[in-house]
């Protein structure tokens, strides 16, 4: 019986599935598809054959066809798009704002307090049965059956900014090789709580917190959760607060707001990082008030996904698309510009 160690990915922004195989030391040729057919549930052999035209199947690290034979030992990998959920996807008509849309992928700039994905307790008003209805009104919708958006990553509820969604099975499994092979670039633009000193990288493995399950810990040993880098530099500097660019050189659940918790400098307003509170200022009730006037401004945490940057996945030009500050975080951002010059 072969080795199979499926790893599934933590994060909410790398929605694919690593498999690892080893083959036994008595196996016959076979075919890879075939090979895998057998060893990896919810999938087809077309799927199969697609993730091999797009190099997402390795063979003890080179990319190989869908008519590759397994011989003993081979060390195999792949990546899949993880299979579409188990739930009804009703479309809906809600607003979307498109940054450019083609037969192949949809980038999209997310407002706040949008859930990406239905799940418990957003069954409606997400991004995906925005997009069920929007491919539905589509010239390649058929037989009254909308498309399937296909998510290759996320942002959290109430981060906003630059997505792509998939538009077929073809591009989906092409973006998220990238995303796997970390291609993509990817920038954020953050308010921190604190006066950070200089550019930096912080590293840090993060899964599920031990003692809260809906939010991310960071555990600097190693000794749980996945491997996350985040890479920072200086915008700005405002005293009480920090304005940084973020580059993730990895895609885990709540990456960013996690790391900058790491360092004690979580992000402005963040609520499930300890962000929303008054950390760092003066004791005076009119600064106070100005920092609790800002949270009711921007009642969320000062998280922007700014840049995009990726091959397209029919043409393989690279394509940078960027979004502007969303208003409430442009807003509270001139109000500590305002606030520091005067003091």
């Amino acid at each position: 019986m072969s080795d199979k160690e499926p790893e599934y990915s933590e994060t909410d922004e790398e929605l694919f599935e690593h498999y690892r195989i080893v083959a036994d030391s008595g196996q016959e040729p076979l075919r890879i598809d075939k090979f895998l057919m057998d060893r990896i549930p919810n999938t087809s052999r077309t799927k199969l054959q697609d993730a091999a035209n797009e190099g997402n199947i390795r063979v003890n690290d080179q990319k190989v066809k869908a008519n590759y034979k397994v011989k003993p030992n081979d060390e195999i990998s792949i990546v899949l798009p993880y299979p579409k959920r188990e739930i009804e996807l009703i479309p809906e008509d809600i607003p979307l704002d498109i940054l450019y849309e083609d037969e192949h992928m949809i980038i999209l700039n997310k407002s706040a307090n949008m859930v990406v994905h239905p799940g418990y307790g957003n069954y409606t008003g997400t991004m995906v049965n925005a997009l069920i209805h929007h491919f539905d009104n589509l010239p390649e919708a058929k037989d009254g059956i909308p498309g399937r958006p296909g998510l290759v990553h996320r942002l959290d509820k109430n981060t906003t900014g630059v997505m792509v969604i998939a538009k077929t099975e073809k591009a989906l499994t092409n973006l998220s090789l990238q995303f796997f092979e970390r291609t993509i670039d990817r920038r954020y633009i953050a308010l921190a709580w604190g006066d950070i000193e200089e550019d930096g990288m912080i590293e840090g493995h993060i899964g599920r917190s031990l003692k809260n399950r809906k939010v991310m810990s960071v555990f600097p040993e190693g000794e749980h959760g996945k491997e996350a880098r985040t890479r920072y530099k200086i915008l700005e500097r405002l005293t009480y607060v920090t304005l940084v660019e973020c580059k993730l050189e990895t895609g885990r659940t709540h990456q960013i707001r996690a790391h900058f918790q790491h360092i004690n400098h979580p992000l402005f307003n963040d609520p499930e990082y300890g962000g929303n509170k008054i950390l760092k200022g003066t004791q005076f009730s009119k600064y106070k008030q100005f920092v609790v006037n800002n949270f009711d401004l921007l009642p969320r945490q000062a998280l922007h996904a700014r840049k995009l940057e990726l091959a397209h996945p029919f043409t393989g030009e690279r394509m940078n698309f960027e979004s502007e500050l969303p208003e409430d975080f442009a807003v509270v951002l001139n109000r500590w510009r305002k606030y520091i010059s005067r003091r």
